[in-house]
């Protein structure tokens, strides 16, 4: 809808110029937005204000020149043909706003200092319970991404111990985030790059002898020790652990308890057998993007926005680790990725532009964004809680998972901005209640399916229903909710702001629950309005359904 709306304001600038009102200058990017307070209608736009210096008009008169244009519009229902589209073969805005060429809006009005106000008409809402019945869970979806190919790499911790709160946070964001660009028709690669081989492979083997140069400590490495104590050979044994932690801890933690899907699991030593790094460094040299000194080979990353030029080949002769970043990274554009996304934990902040900088040197020209994932810290009553079994110092993902379980910890990760630190709320995740976000959306998806099998008990057929019964403002609020669903898809595609599902499946409970309160849904005295409020909370229940889907929780039908 916002495009919609962004279209029918360029339209009208354009018939304003055409008609010598307003002088000809270059359009910018329209704004449109939802307004803070509902009486000031469904979408609101701030364009008059931001045109008042290029016409030299005030923005009450430009606000209300596009409004009398536009209200002369929606005068001419059903289908008007706009002045400045005469002689044009496409259709406008306003023609295709709407099913059947419903027209979109009941009005649009002008508020103080210049803001443009639209309010949907009640005949688009009830075409829009319709439209939800029909598609099912295909609402929303669309093919922007036109199968493109994205890599989404995320988590990618080093095989050297159980996965904590930063990866489970990392992990559930990635996850959602695929999930989205999906649905809108992306063709997505889940991707976990091990980094098994190096210098952490080596601090393993030394952690599994307990020897002095031991880094990694807990109840894992013990029983590491013991399942390899008759092996002395340093690196045979950092790999052995390794391998170990990845098939028998990360694996079974991301898969069971996480309940994430890795499409591909990457091995760093592979990258290097099959020569990718060899050939990245090759390639860099070629493009002259490589000097020696003081006996080591430099990568020119400053020349990519690096804050300074990385050590390639170091002067031992040994690879540094932005070796094998250029190898990988050699790998990801053999494979014909438009888009690369990269999850980080909070510590791998200052990677953040020298991996850019690799990328631009390598010639990858698509979109490549790195997410900083923030720490995490639990807390109950105000205080930091320390509830590991195996370290005193780490809180593990799959711990908490098996305390408050995978919704909750997966609903309550996604609700904050990976960017953002963040406190877990551990009394309120154990609630079993609908003080807990995950439980009240969830009981509001259980409620309607009550109802509807309520419905169905009675033999109330709601498939034919007369939408045009919806007419209340609690009715026709909770439409406006659904009708929000799609560009919210559309916009987290955008810009992976996967926190905003949780608060929209909240939101949209909210306005089921206010709904339910207020008005009787199964009413056997009135079955015309009965069969059109179970069409609506029916059209609530795709939507919640998929939304909850979407975050990759559950969305039962009892509770």
């Amino acid at each position: 809808m916002k495009k919609e709306i962004q279209k029918i304001l360029e339209e009208a600038i354009r018939a304003l110029q055409r008609d010598k009102i307003w002088p000809v200058f270059e359009l910018e990017k329209i704004q449109v937005d939802y307004p803070n307070d509902e009486k000031f209608g469904d979408y609101v736009s701030n364009l008059a204000m931001l045109l008042a210096k290029k016409i030299g008009k005030s923005p009450m008169e430009i606000a209300n020149q596009i409004v009398k244009l536009l209200n002369g519009q929606i005068a001419k229902n059903p289908s008007p043909t706009l002045p400045f589209q005469k002689g044009e073969e496409k259709i406008s805005p306003f023609e295709k706003g709407g099913l059947g060429g419903i027209f979109m809006f009941e009005k649009v009005e002008v508020a103080n200092p210049g803001y443009i106000n639209f309010y949907l008409s009640e005949k688009y809402l009830q075409n829009k319970i319709e439209e939800i019945n029909s598609q099912k869970g295909n609402f929303g979806k669309n093919q922007i991404g036109q199968g493109k190919k994205i890599n989404n790499e995320f988590i990618s911790a080093n095989p050297t111990g159980p996965l904590h709160l930063g990866n489970g946070r990392g992990g559930f964001y990635g996850d959602v985030v695929s999930n989205v660009l999906r649905k809108v028709g992306f063709e997505v690669i889940n991707e976990y790059y091990v980094n098994d081989s190096g210098e952490q492979v080596i601090k393993l083997g030394h952690s599994v002898l307990k020897d002095r140069e031991a880094v990694y400590g807990g109840v894992y490495i013990d029983e590491l020790r013991e399942k390899y104590k008759n092996i002395s050979d340093i690196r045979e044994i950092g790999e052995k652990a390794a391998k170990d932690i990845l098939e028998n801890i990360v694996q079974k933690t991301v898969k069971e308890k996480m309940q994430i899907n890795f499409d591909k699991w990457t091995s760093e030593k592979k990258i290097q057998d099959d020569g990718y790094v060899d050939r990245a460094i090759d390639l860099l040299k070629e493009k002259k993007l490589t000097y020696d000194s003081g006996g080591a080979l430099w990568l020119k990353t400053t020349q990519f926005g690096d804050d300074k030029d990385r050590v390639l080949i170091k002067s031992n002769g040994e690879n540094a680790y932005i070796a094998g970043d250029c190898g990988y990274m050699l790998n990801k554009i053999e494979r014909g990725f438009s888009r690369l996304i990269m999850g980080l934990g909070a510590d791998h902040h200052g990677y953040v532009s020298r991996l850019k900088a690799v990328a631009k040197a390598l010639d990858f020209t698509g979109d490549f964004r790195i997410v900083i994932s923030q720490m995490v810290r639990i807390v109950k009553d105000g205080k930091e809680v320390k509830m590991s079994k195996r370290s005193g110092n780490v809180v593990y993902i799959d711990e908490l998972i098996d305390k408050v379980g995978h919704d909750t910890a997966r609903f309550f990760f996604l609700m904050y901005c990976p960017d953002t630190h963040m406190s877990f709320d551990l009394k309120l995740a154990e609630e079993r209640s609908e003080k807990n976000p995950v439980f009240y959306a969830q009981y509001a998806h259980a409620r309607i399916c009550s109802i509807l099998r309520k419905a169905r008990e009675k033999g109330i057929d709601f498939t034919k229903a007369d939408l045009t019964k919806i007419i209340q403002k609690k009715e026709l609020k909770l439409a406006r909710e659904l009708d929000k669903f799609p560009e919210l898809i559309e916009e987290i595609a955008q810009d992976y702001t996967v926190h905003k599902l949780p608060h929209y499946a909240i939101k949209l409970a909210d306005e089921f629950h206010s709904f339910y309160n207020d008005l009787k849904v199964i009413d056997e005295d009135n079955l015309e309005v009965s069969r059109a409020r179970l069409k609506l909370i029916n059209a609530v229940r795709i939507v919640l359904a998929e939304t909850l889907r979407l975050i990759g929780v559950k969305a039962p039908e009892k509770m």
